[in-house]
């Protein structure tokens, strides 16, 4: 591994104030060329970047809290990406696996089934995306059971194509315009302990309620179960604020759908691949889905999606399904390199014993009231959220105070973004310095009790 790539600066550098000039100009050129149907965070314009070190077209260097949406967890330019990918790109770069064969794409496969949590003898489906993944899972699961009907839950992000945003229920734009959607979905409350949809004091019991609900009401007056092809869920909720369900949800959600024939469907895009502190985040709570869906962080920033599940799962006549670049050897041979990345550098366990310190010390400020609008912290691994309140009594969302704090983090050199309606997300690359980390930690605090100041000023 190169000196240069691990030997990275701890602390941020601004030497224009964001956005600059270049940034500027090439915004400009953004908004008339390019369809503005998602929103950005601040005006960040990436000229490069290396590891947890992101550099704007002005010049400033910024310590990178988000990893390009949970996507680098091995840091971005890594050097055994780069080096596998160009070799590949010398040797073949596209031939489409879903009508001829190459090696790449059957290497990456058996590795992920050795790997994935699910019933052995299991099959892999490659596509492009986190959505493409889930598309997969949805059309796998009907066609194996025969079965029409998906469950999904309240607050799920899943994608934004058709049937992944039919899923979908984080954000009432995520779906706005676009009826009518996929039907025979029904969603269902999803435990969120900090805000239990059922008023229940304790995580478990905000669990139990949430699974009875499921089986009495769903299952019971709504859906015949075995109507029901599958359950598809989030092990941690990511848009939807990431939210850690009660340890009872996944183990409980898993016996009632074997008790019914359905399959379980995980999605891991943003819970897989060491973010949580495990291969997959599903494995804290000893859960094997039938299906799990992946993508982001799979390739180490390159574009691949991959739904992995049991035989009996997987079965779609040929014909059926495909996709033209689902599996590209570029994308495969990169894959390949991250996990064993992963593996040697044993970044599970590096994201369990970071996001341990982070959490203790978020816990410390909101505890002793250095930083008062810090109504929640949970998380597991380097997946940890953040939830801003007005008032620790009301739980009232701090949404404007959240803004405003990320806007200041940016203008200091810190990339942090949301999550719910007012979450702060911390899901750096896993390989970020342990320094750059905790500096990062604590510029955060340091905003928050600086916009708790303003607001009682």
């Amino acid at each position: 591994m190169p000196d240069s790539w691990d030997s990275k600066p701890t602390r941020p550098r601004i030497v224009v104030e964001p956005p600059g000039p270049r940034a500027r100009e090439i915004i400009e050129r953004d908004k008339r060329v390019l369809m503005q149907s998602f929103t950005r965070w601040y005006p960040l314009v990436v000229e490069r970047a290396e590891n947890y070190v992101v550099y704007d077209v002005d010049g400033n260097m910024y310590i990178d809290l988000n990893a390009g949406i949970a996507v680098l967890n091995v840091g971005a330019s890594n050097p055994y990406v780069v080096e596998a990918a160009s070799r590949q790109l010398g040797k073949l770069i596209h031939y489409s696996l879903t009508d001829f064969y190459y090696e790449e794409a059957v290497r990456l496969a058996e590795k992920l089934v050795e790997i994935t949590p699910v019933p052995k003898p299991a099959k892999v489906f490659f596509s492009n995306s986190g959505a493409e993944s889930v598309e997969a899972a949805i059309k796998a699961a009907r066609a194996s059971t025969g079965r029409q009907y998906i469950i999904a839950f309240l607050g799920a992000f899943h994608g934004r194509t058709m049937g992944a945003v039919s899923l979908t229920a984080s954000k009432p734009v995520q779906r706005a315009g676009f009826s009518p959607l996929v039907p025979s979905v029904v969603h269902a409350p999803y435990p969120y302990p900090y805000r239990c949809p059922f008023k229940a004091e304790e995580p478990e019991e905000c669990g139990e309620a949430a699974l009875g609900f499921l089986e009495e009401w769903i299952l019971g007056k709504l859906v015949d179960p075995s109507e029901v092809a599958a359950i598809v869920v989030e092990p941690i909720q990511g848009e939807g604020g990431y939210i850690v369900p009660p340890d009872n949800f996944l183990p409980g959600l898993e016996r009632l759908a074997k008790r019914h024939g359905i399959l379980l469907v995980a999605d891991e895009v943003q819970t897989g691949f060491c973010r949580t502190g495990r291969r997959f985040a599903s494995e804290h709570w000893g859960v094997t889905p039938d299906i799990v869906s992946t993508a982001k962080a799979i390739a180490g920033g390159l574009p691949l999606g991959a739904t992995v599940g049991s035989e009996q799962a997987m079965r779609i006549r040929p014909g059926g399904h495909a996709s033209t670049f689902g599996g590209n050897p570029v994308s495969a041979v990169a894959a390949l390199a991250a996990l064993e990345y992963m593996e040697k550098e044993r970044l599970c366990e590096r994201a369990s014993r970071l996001g341990e310190a982070v959490m203790k010390r978020l816990r410390e400020a909101a505890d002793s009231g250095e930083a008062p609008l810090i109504g929640d912290v949970r998380g597991k691994g380097l997946m940890i959220g953040v939830e801003l309140v007005k008032s620790r009594e009301t739980k009232e969302p701090a949404r404007g105070e959240m803004e405003r704090i990320l806007l200041r983090m940016f203008k200091r050199g810190y990339l942090v973004i949301a999550a719910g309606a007012s979450t702060v997300r911390l899901s750096p690359p896993l390989t970020i310095a342990e320094e750059a980390l905790m500096g990062a930690v604590e510029a955060l605090i340091e905003e928050i009790k600086r916009e708790s100041g303003s607001q009682h000023s």
